[in-house]
C-alpha cells in the first residue's frame, strides 16, 4: 500500500517535497491556501502531481499518512490544528528530505547572519573541491536537489520554522551563530520558545558531531550551562582566547582544533564588520573540520563579497549613497547595520512587526539618523517609538514613493539605507522583492 503524502504551501519547499516524494513512491497531493505561482503549477503538471489552490480539501488532507507544512504556515492555522487533533504526523521539508540522503550535512542557524555564513560555507567547501549545494531556507529546495542525489555535501540555512518540524535530522555539523528576539509572534510572544526551538538544531546529534558557537552570545551560554549536549563543542570569541574552537588575537582570526592552528589577518577578509569576523570564524571552523587547505580558506575569505540584499551598496547619486539591506528582518540586524553607517542616515524602516522592542536601537538612532521613512501598511509602533527623536518622520506604503522622498531629504554625503527591520509580507512577496524593488526605484531616481 502507497503511503500518502499531503504537502501544505506550493512554494519552494513545497514542490519540491513534492518531487521527491512521488520518486520515492508516495502517493502525493498538494495543497496551497493561495494561489500556486504559474512556475510552481508547471513543475507539479509535469511532474504529474495532483494539486489544489485558494482553499484546503480537508477530508484529502486529512487522510494522509504524514503532512509536510511549508515553514511560512503557523501552528495555528486551523488545518494544521485539525490534523494535530486527528495525530496525523506533521513534519518540515528538512526532516523529510533528510531520511533520502546519506551526505554530509552542515546546518546553519541563528537569528542573524545565517545567509551570509551560509553561502561564506558553500563557498569555502565548493573551493576546496567539495561536491557541495547550498540549501533550506535559501536559493534551491533542499528536497529538490536530494531528488537529483548528485550531492555528497549540504550546506543548510536552518529557519526556527524549518527546525520545528523536525524529529530525527541531526546535521553532523550544526552551527547556532547568534541569539536574539524573533518571530516572537509565532512562539507565543516568549523569547525562551523560540530559543527553545533554535536548539533544536543539535537535539539528535551525537559524540561524533560537532556543534559550533558563539560563545560571546549570553542567552547561548545560558541554555548550554542548563543542557548537557552529546555533540563536540566548537565555540568562536571576538572576547577571549579558547583552547579549542576560533577567537581573534592580534587582529588575526585564530581556528584551534585538535592542536592544530589556521591563522588569517582580519583587514584582509572581503566583508568588515564585528559580526562579519564572527561569520568568518564559523564559516572557517567548518572549512577546517572538512579538511579544506588553508590556502583556500583565506583566499575564499579574502574573495568573499557578502549576500545580496544584507548592507549592499547599491548606487551613489549627487553623493549620496543607497545602501539596501532588505534581509535586515529583525530588530538586531537593523542595529548591525545602523552601527556601521558612517554618515548622516535617511532610515527607511518598517513591515509586518514580529513582536519587535525597538528601544535597543534608541542610541545609534539618535546618533546616525536625521529622518525616518515608515514604509509599512501600520507604522503606529514605529511612529510612537521614534518619533520624539528624529525631526522628521514620514509614512509611504510604496517603495517608489519611499525612495523619492528620501532622494528628497538627503543631502551630500548622507547615507540612505533600507533596513526595514521587520518582515516584508504586507506590501511585498518577501525580502528579496522588497531589496529588489528598492534597487529598482533608486535606478530610476
Amino acid at each position: 500500500m502507497k503511503q500518502r503524502i499531503v504537502i501544505l504551501g506550493a512554494g519552494e519547499s513545497g514542490v519540491g517535497t513534492a518531487i521527491l516524494a512521488k520518486m520515492k513512491g508516495f502517493e502525493v497531493f498538494v495543497s496551497d491556501f493561495g494561489k500556486i505561482k504559474e512556475k510552481y503549477k508547471h513543475v507539479l503538471l509535469n511532474n504529474g502531481i495532483e494539486w489544489e489552490e485558494e482553499g484546503h480539501s480537508e477530508e484529502k488532507i486529512l487522510s494522509a499518512n504524514v503532512v509536510m507544512k511549508s515553514p511560512g504556515i503557523p501552528e495555528t492555522a486551523p488545518i494544521v490544528k485539525k490534523l494535530h487533533a486527528n495525530d496525523v504526523k506533521v513534519i518540515s521539508e528538512i526532516e523529510f528530505a533528510s531520511k533520502f540522503t546519506t551526505a554530509n550535512i552542515v546546518g546553519i542557524t541563528g537569528s542573524n547572519g545565517k545567509t551570509t555564513t551560509a553561502c561564506l560555507t558553500y563557498e569555502l567547501l565548493k573551493n576546496g573541491g567539495l561536491n557541495v549545494a547550498l540549501g533550506g531556507n535559501i536559493g534551491k529546495s533542499f528536497a529538490e536537489q536530494v531528488s537529483e542525489a548528485r550531492y555528497e555535501n549540504f550546506v543548510l540555512e536552518l529557519s526556527s520554522f524549518q527546525l520545528d518540524g523536525i524529529e530525527t535530522f541531526a546535521p553532523h555539523i550544526a552551527l547556532l551563530i547568534n541569539l536574539s528576539p524573533d518571530h516572537l509572534d509565532r512562539y507565543d510572544y516568549k523569547y525562551e520558545n523560540y530559543i527553545e526551538s533554535k536548539f533544536r538544531i543539535i537535539m539528535n546529534q551525537t559524540s561524533e558531531d560537532y556543534f559550533i558557537y558563539d560563545a560571546d552570545d549570553v542567552e547561548i551560554i545560558k541554555w548550554l550551562s542548563k543542557n548537557p549536549i552529546k555533540s563536540q563543542p566548537l565555540p568562536f570569541s571576538v572576547k577571549r582566547e579558547l583552547k579549542q574552537g576560533a577567537f581573534k588575537r592580534n587582529n588575526e582570526i585564530i581556528i584551534k582544533i585538535n592542536n592544530k592552528e589556521f591563522n588569517m589577518p582580519i583587514a584582509t577578509i572581503g566583508i568588515q564588520g564585528e559580526h562579519n569576523v564572527k561569520n568568518a570564524m564559523a564559516a572557517s571552523t567548518v572549512a577546517t573540520l572538512l579538511r579544506i587547505r588553508k590556502q583556500t580558506i583565506r583566499e575564499s575569505l579574502e574573495g568573499f563579497q557578502g549576500v545580496e540584499h544584507r548592507l549592499e551598496n547599491v548606487l551613489k547619486i549627487n553623493n549620496v549613497l543607497y545602501v539596501n539591506d532588505s534581509k535586515a528582518t529583525n530588530v538586531n540586524a537593523t542595529f548591525f547595520a545602523l552601527d556601521s553607517m558612517e554618515n548622516p542616515t535617511v532610515w527607511i524602516v518598517g513591515g509586518v512587526d514580529k513582536g519587535n522592542e525597538y528601544s535597543e536601537l534608541m542610541p545609534l538612532v539618535n546618533e546616525k539618523v536625521k529622518a525616518i521613512i515608515c514604509l509599512g501598511v501600520d507604522n503606529e509602533k514605529l511612529i510612537a517609538a521614534f518619533g520624539n527623536i528624529v525631526d522628521t518622520i514620514v509614512e509611504t506604503d510604496s517603495m517608489a514613493m519611499a525612495v523619492k522622498i528620501a532622494y528628497k531629504l538627503a543631502e551630500r554625503n548622507n547615507t540612505v539605507l533600507l533596513s526595514p527591520a521587520c518582515a516584508s509580507f504586507d506590501l511585498f512577496e518577501n525580502y528579496e522583492d522588497r531589496g529588489r524593488q528598492f534597487k529598482e526605484a533608486v535606478r530610476n531616481l
